[in-house]
């Protein structure tokens, strides 16, 4: 037997038959805070003042687009890192890693994958009505189709972007403003020689509002802006007479009313009826198919197949057993006009889908009609006009753009004209920032 451990002064005895000791008395409760004092807030106060930062950061630096040069500050950072780089459209390509590793060590503390997103799309020509940056290799898809790695594709900026955006960089024209850890300057603004916001859109998703801008031609919007600056008075008939309407990049037709559209361009809300465009293309024994050239907004080829599939092959509805009789009459009209769907789309034909109808007896009109109203061919285009403003507010219609330095320079204006029964932008030119 091992003999027992002896108290001592330094170790208690563990094993001793003495009773233990008294637990200690449980701690006071704390005191209740005072209802007010310094530096204390209500606590609704201060969710409401911390969730209304927040919503502003998103508002301003990552979903909308400044009115003065149409770019959301990661698409200003991209650019300006690249012409640092000089990364220009007629040096050679550089590795799309290196410029992302560039704009998050430098410019834009956030993830690199947020940014390379936002690079691909730049340099997609079916996302950006006149792309900022030239890519080499795979960029995506019209269906969808993600971008390759960054380590894979090689980027360089556009001539455009370096004529409308940066060839006045070095001029004074702009403010520059230390980055996030004070270490360097950025531009808070780009110099655009044109209103990028009414050149390529925008479309983001903030918090409690969003931008849905569309886009529109270079040579209508500068013609306009030619008359503007001639002339700071002139009518906005005589300004929108250059301007048929919005400029999809993927093409289409514009069928909504006239009234429809100056709605809402009026009120900065509401949405834009787009149809595909199709061809009739005649083949031999009084045969013929149709082809589909250009597609509405967000709209693709894989799309329209996979909703064609649903028609000619509906499922059951969730909790059914069978497939419901509307479902049924809708997928014997389908089969009735249409006998295959094909996607062609090639290098040379970017959009082509082909439809051969069952007989010739089926008129083309009678087979997109039934198309038309099934699928995505023809669909809305939302329009909402927000953009930050010259006071660095977000705000509808009130879309100005300008110098940050004070000199005069041209004011773009949301607005409607009658011509044609068209939607127009209109704009004037003017040194004022009065609402």
């Amino acid at each position: 037997m091992s003999k027992r451990t002896m108290p001592d002064d330094k170790t208690p005895d563990l094993f001793s038959a003495d009773p233990p000791a008294a637990p200690p008395p449980p701690p006071a409760s704390p005191a209740a805070p005072a209802a007010s004092g310094e530096g204390e807030v209500p606590l609704a106060q201060f969710a409401e003042s911390a969730y209304l930062a927040y919503a502003m950061s998103v508002v301003k630096g990552r979903a909308l687009p400044a009115v003065e040069d149409g770019q959301k500050p990661v698409q200003r950072r991209i650019l300006y890192a690249m012409r640092e780089l000089g990364n220009r459209h007629d040096a050679p390509f550089k590795k799309s890693a290196r410029i992302v590793g560039d704009v998050i060590g430098k410019f834009h503390p956030h993830g690199d994958s947020a940014v390379y997103e936002a690079a691909v799309r730049m340099a997609q020509d079916f996302t950006l009505r006149y792309p900022l940056i030239q890519g080499q290799g795979n960029f995506g898809s019209r269906d969808g189709d993600g971008a390759a790695a960054m380590r894979y594709t090689e980027v360089r900026l556009t001539k455009f972007a370096e004529e409308i955006l940066l060839s006045e960089l070095e001029r004074g024209t702009v403010d520059f403003i230390p980055t996030y850890d004070g270490s360097l300057e950025e531009p808070r603004l780009l110099p655009a020689r044109l209103p990028l916001a009414v050149l390529n859109g925008a479309s983001g998703i903030a918090v409690g509002m969003a931008t849905e801008i569309p886009p529109h031609n270079l040579r209508e919007v500068v013609e306009a802006a030619a008359v503007a600056l001639r002339n700071a008075k002139a009518a906005d008939a005589e300004i929108l007479a250059s301007i048929p309407g919005p400029d999809f990049p993927g093409g289409g037709q514009i069928i909504s009313a006239p009234e429809e559209i100056a709605k809402a361009y009026e009120t900065g809300r509401g949405a834009i009826r787009v149809r595909a465009k199709w061809v009739r293309e005649n083949l031999a024994r009084g045969q013929y198919r149709i082809a589909i050239t250009e597609m509405p907004p967000g709209t693709n080829a894989a799309r329209v197949l996979s909703e064609i599939e649903e028609l000619t092959n509906p499922k059951p509805r969730a909790g059914k057993k069978s497939v419901s009789a509307e479902a049924q009459a809708l997928k014997a009209a389908v089969l009735g006009v249409l006998e295959t769907a094909r996607d062609d789309s090639d290098r040379e034909h970017p959009v082509r889908l082909v439809l051969e109808p069952r007989t010739s007896r089926v008129t083309p009109e009678e087979l997109m009609n039934l198309l038309l109203a099934h699928t995505s061919l023809e669909q809305n285009a939302p329009v909402n006009l927000v953009a930050i403003d010259r006071e660095g507010r977000p705000r509808w219609r009130a879309s100005r753009t300008g110098s940050a330095n004070g000199r005069p320079s041209a004011s773009w204006r949301w607005s409607a004209a009658s011509r044609t029964g068209r939607a127009r932008w209109s704009t004037g030119c003017t040194s004022s920032t009065a609402a």
